[in-house]
């Protein structure tokens, strides 16, 4: 059996990647990663032991769907603390994003999408009392 520690970064396609690192970096407080490497491609952002390497579409990408009308990712989730699972549909709140709540019953969460139509996820195993 593989031994695995983790998930070391997801490759995204996007179709401006400084626009794509730029709103990573200030809507969910990813920084950058391996500046200056590969001349520039692909383009690394993370946070904590998480990574997203963004790579330029093709002009005649077709844009993501979370539905599963095609193979591929559905969404990205990423898994936060209650306080800052509250918090962050504040910020979203502030930043004019659009966010969908959803109670899983084991988990809450909060689905909205990047400038690009990437699904994302902000989920929380801590219920609220």
């Amino acid at each position: 059996m593989l031994k695995l520690e983790g998930i070391d970064h997801v490759a995204l396609a996007v179709r401006d990647v400084d626009r794509a690192v730029r709103w990573y970096i200030e809507v969910l407080g990813f920084e950058p990663r391996h500046e200056g490497m590969w001349n520039g491609v692909p383009v690394f952002v993370g946070k904590g032991s998480t990574a997203l390497a963004f790579f330029r579409a093709r002009d005649a990408a077709m844009t993501p769907t979370s539905r599963g009308e095609q193979i591929g990712m559905l969404h990205l989730a990423f898994r936060a603390r209650r306080s800052d699972f509250v918090s962050a549909q504040e910020e979203l709140t502030a930043c004019g994003i659009a966010f969908e709540f959803q109670d899983h019953e084991i988990s809450h969460s909060i689905y909205f999408s990047d400038p690009d139509n990437n699904q994302l996820e902000i989920t929380t195993y801590e219920l609220a009392d």
